[in-house]
């Protein structure tokens, strides 16, 4: 079996804008060949994801989950036109993005909107943890620990709760549709409330 190298599958992702499984998948069944793969991911109708998102996406929808009477959500996400708002297929990723949020509890929406000064304060105390080590190997280690609190924190790259193989991150999703409905499908915002908080979390938006 080829290897894949992840430098390869960011390269392809950030030619396609597909997610990054799929354009693992896609190399892995091109043998490794970068051309082959973008045709399958065209054949698809993943590869194309990327050009709609410069698109305006002011249509949507508001939805909301609660759970057990004890967790709710409200979260926004907008689409092109109305005629896609109203599909099933819009519909559900409503409903399954705010489950997750549910679930997974997120602080940010996206890793941009991690403010600097909380960025510093972990890369702070990831450093504290490996002393003793050369700075390049140090540097790696908190640029690992850093993704992993993106991937803890932000709505966009966590790990979907409903993905049964636990690699599918929400952006995926999102730009699965994308492809699949033909419109750019943007998370606007969301909160979430807990029984019992002193105060009720800000709305978390891009």
């Amino acid at each position: 079996m080829t290897e894949i190298s992840a430098s390869v599958v960011k390269d392809l992702r950030e030619k396609t804008g597909a997610g990054m499984m799929e354009c693992k998948k896609a190399l892995t069944n091109a043998g490794g060949d970068v051309e082959k793969a973008i045709d399958i991911l065209r054949q698809k109708g993943l590869a194309s994801a990327a050009k709609k998102s410069a698109r305006s996406a002011s249509q949507g929808l508001i939805g909301s989950y609660i759970h057990m009477d004890k967790i709710g959500v409200m979260i926004e996400i907008n689409c092109e036109t109305d005629f896609v708002a109203r599909t099933d297929d819009f519909q559900g990723l409503v409903k399954d993005v705010a489950m997750h949020i549910a679930a997974a509890n997120p602080t940010y929406l996206s890793r941009e909107d991690v403010p600097q000064d909380v960025i510093d304060r972990e890369k702070e105390i990831y450093k504290a943890q490996v002393t003793g080590k050369p700075a390049q190997v140090v540097d790696k280690i908190v640029e690992g620990k850093l993704e992993k609190f993106y991937t803890d924190t932000c709505l966009l790259d966590q790990i979907f709760v409903k993905d049964p193989d636990g690699k599918k991150k929400i952006k995926d999703i999102v730009t699965e549709k994308v492809a699949k409905l033909g419109e750019n499908i943007v998370i606007r915002r969301f909160a979430r409330f807990q029984l019992g908080e002193t105060q009720p979390a800000e709305p978390k938006s891009c």
